[in-house]
């Protein structure tokens, strides 16, 4: 049995806050003193996107999530998408749409995985204009204004290293 008073856990940055709620429940019931990643630690894109896809699940016919086949998260929107019983696929780009997914399909919704360039996401927006979704609407559930400061030990070695005009 491990010391109670030495016990952590962390989640895969994946997860929602929701989907580890009762495991880390469940921990802190049995290790009442345990320790575990501060809520920023989740990742707030992965978070916000799951949240949207919660948001926006029952209002539309079909969700492509433009992502990765490697990309957790990317999957994961998938999924949640899937549990809501909204039909969701997985592209990694346009040429991935497959033209039946969209028969009968008034509205579509686009996401990304976290790591997703924009660049990809517009081309999908241009694919679909172009096959007559032409009302686009821009819906922010989450704003994701978090920025990540540098760690300490970054910024005591930049307030420690000479200046550029000190080095001419």
């Amino acid at each position: 049995m491990p010391d109670p008073n030495r016990v952590a856990y962390l989640t895969q940055t994946t997860l929602s806050l929701d989907e580890t709620r009762d495991i880390v429940e469940a921990l802190e019931k049995k290790f009442p003193n345990i320790k575990g990643p501060l809520a920023q630690d989740i990742c707030y894109a992965t978070e916000n996107r799951q949240t949207a896809v919660k948001h926006i699940a029952s209002e539309v016919d079909l969700l492509l999530v433009v992502g990765s086949d490697n990309s957790s998260n990317s999957k994961r929107l998938v999924e949640v998408a899937g549990s809501l019983r909204t039909p969701a696929y997985l592209i990694e780009n346009y040429r991935a749409i497959k033209s039946e997914w969209l028969e009968r399909v008034r509205i579509v919704a686009v996401t990304a995985g976290a790591s997703a360039p924009e660049c990809l996401v517009e081309e999908v927006v241009e694919y679909l204009r172009g096959k007559g979704y032409t009302h686009l609407q821009e819906v922010e559930v989450m704003p994701e204004n978090v920025r990540f400061g540098l760690p300490p030990e970054i910024v005591e070695a930049i307030g420690s290293a000479p200046s550029a005009s000190a080095a001419e």
